[in-house]
């Protein structure tokens, strides 16, 4: 007769031994009865709840909600945190701790009597965090995501998370917002708990995990007041219970179709480019294949028809009313793998049936799109050899095929330094590049891939020029950003050799980046920087480990030592 396999939470507390006393004890010291310990599944609660972090400050009810499902689906949850990130406080970068929060997550669900998790996300670094830290254990897992904030308005006007304050602060540079009103409209915008309510990255990534099957349908879009946020954690609760008993591991969710999935459909609602440095680092944990250049191929032809702001002009709570993703996902029809498998147990394609939109503009149809082609360019030449990154969506259609002279900034302090001063040799022809900005160069590739437009240009009406950068841009912001160039300038890459006067040529459609100077010359301009010590001093700590081992963003600017799947296999106690 075969040996009956042993859950994880029983190797912990089913034993009446020294160590299933210890294990049961210190529980039962909160209140918890024996009975909990008699073999229902454990699920963990990850929960990112901090005051640091306002987008996620109502994870404390939605943890009890999820807890409820729990119980209700005869589960024992137990919560606990971890490292929360939150854009609006946190310096010098978010993306700095990602592999941070990745490590206490994996390490919290190895140690600990888990047999699946629930993983609480809102702001946009712990959706990827978690996700990554996840999929290096694979248990059976599902996503809640904390939901968008209410609209913000002022005056009768609407003020979009994010994207609406790079366009007043440009307002108030150009001298036609005074500072006073600047401060004013910092009540108005964020009007709630919940994350951006505009496409930008926490939004984006809410919409790849219910596009990857991870999260419950009407994850990506209930906002985080309304009280059906609220039904969605308890049904998350009951459904992680569930799948525990059916043994679906997140690696059987995680799949190359999966992946695909997310490509398409980040490509159909205008989503971050932060989203391909995230799934490529996701992918490298859960073992999948995947490219930075199949961001390009795979997302080709698909078109954009969510119409929110940065790429569109609504904002979440009008997605939400329009009828989600799901409606995106009925409305994308074989251009995905509909058969693909969810934590609901059932495909993709069934757990859209039905969904229609009652017409909101929000959500549009492939035959009248906002774009036909709408997928993220991938670009390469000799200025980004790995490639890099621009999203059409958000830029000036007539900057897309571009060429122009350099206007170099060595680093960011040399950018804060000197981009609003008078007598700085720039028009609205030339190319602003950002060196030291990338995973290693700053460290941790910032969001200031947008780089400001110098204010003597916006006091004669330019609202747009290409950028060319190492680093990221906010999923709120917009513009001819051409981001995440690879190898980055600190790493030795061609950006660091570009020198004011160059030519660059951008041709979006070709999908090329060129840098027009002699490769004998760059040759000479890469035998002289060999001659400096780029390497960033520092002594010991996290940041250290972080630039001995970040990868390039063309990988995903995970921890080399992190991709890949080590299971949830850990030795037994020593007590």
């Amino acid at each position: 007769m075969g040996r009956v396999a042993v859950s994880r939470s029983q190797q912990w507390f089913g034993g009446v031994d020294k160590t299933g006393f210890f294990h049961r004890s210190g529980i039962k010291a909160m209140g918890v009865p024996n009975r909990m310990f008699d073999g229902r599944p454990v699920i963990g609660i990850c929960n990112t709840w901090s005051q640091l972090t306002p987008c996620n400050a109502h994870f404390r009810e939605l943890a009890e909600h999820v807890a409820r499902g729990v119980y209700e689906a005869g589960g024992f949850p137990l919560e606990f945190p971890v490292t929360s990130m939150g854009e609006t406080l946190m310096r010098p970068s978010t993306m700095l701790y990602r592999n941070l929060v990745s490590m206490d997550v994996e390490e919290t669900l190895r140690a600990n009597p888990l047999d699946g998790v629930v993983l609480l996300c809102g702001c946009d670094k712990t959706t990827p965090a978690l996700l990554m830290g996840a999929a290096s254990v694979d248990l059976p897992t599902i996503v809640l995501s904390g939901g968008p904030t209410l609209p913000g308005r002022r005056r009768g006007v609407p003020l979009p998370s994010g994207t609406g304050t790079y366009a007043m602060y440009d307002e108030v540079r150009a001298g036609t917002m005074g500072a006073d009103e600047f401060v004013a409209a910092e009540a108005c915008m964020w009007r709630s708990n919940g994350h951006c309510n505009t496409m930008g990255t926490a939004s984006t990534m809410a919409s790849l995990v219910e596009a990857m099957g991870l999260g419950l349908p009407g994850n990506a879009a209930i906002p985080a007041v309304d009280a059906r946020r609220k039904v969605l954690a308890q049904d998350a609760g009951v459904r992680a219970v569930e799948l525990v008993r059916e043994k679906v591991a997140m690696s059987q969710i995680l799949t190359r179709e999966a992946f695909e999935n997310a490509i398409r459909i980040n490509a159909a609602i205008g989503g971050s480019t932060n989203a391909v440095v995230h799934l490529l680092a996701l992918a490298g944990r859960i073992e999948v294949p995947l490219s930075l250049d199949d961001f390009d191929t795979i997302a080709a032809g698909v078109p954009l028809i969510v119409d929110l702001v940065p790429s569109g002009k609504y904002l979440m709570d009008e997605f939400f009313d329009a009828g989600g993703l799901p409606v995106v996902i009925n409305e994308l029809g074989s251009l995905l793998h509909r058969d693909a498998l969810t934590v609901t147990g059932k495909s993709l394609g069934d757990n859209a049936a039905g969904a229609t939109s009652w017409g909101s503009p929000a959500i549009r149809t492939c035959d009248d799109p906002l774009q036909r082609d709408a997928g993220i360019a991938v670009l390469h030449g000799n200025l980004a050899p790995d490639g890099a990154i621009i999203k059409p969506s958000a830029a000036t259609p007539e900057l897309l095929v571009h060429r122009g002279r350099a206007v170099v900034f060595e680093d960011i302090d040399d950018l804060r330094a000197r981009i609003d001063e008078p007598d700085l040799e720039v028009d609205a022809n030339s190319v602003l590049i950002l060196k030291g900005a990338g995973p290693r160069g700053y460290p941790g590739m910032p969001e200031m891939g947008n780089l400001p437009i110098p204010a003597k240009l916006l006091r004669q009406g330019v609202t747009d020029m290409v950028r060319i950068s190492d680093a990221r841009m906010s999923g709120t912001a917009f513009g001819a950003v051409v981001l995440h160039v690879a190898p980055e300038a600190a790493a030795g890459g061609p950006l660091a050799f570009v020198q004011d006067g160059d030519v660059i040529e951008l041709d979006v459609p070709a999908r090329r980046l060129h840098l027009d100077v002699p490769a004998e010359e760059l040759d000479r301009r890469r035998e002289i920087s060999a001659l400096t010590d780029h390497t960033k001093q520092v002594e010991g700590g996290y940041l250290q480990m972080y630039l001995e081992h970040v990868t390039q963003a063309d990988t995903g600017a995970d921890f080399d030592f992190l991709r890949g799947r080590r299971g949830s296999a850990v030795p037994r106690a020593s007590h």
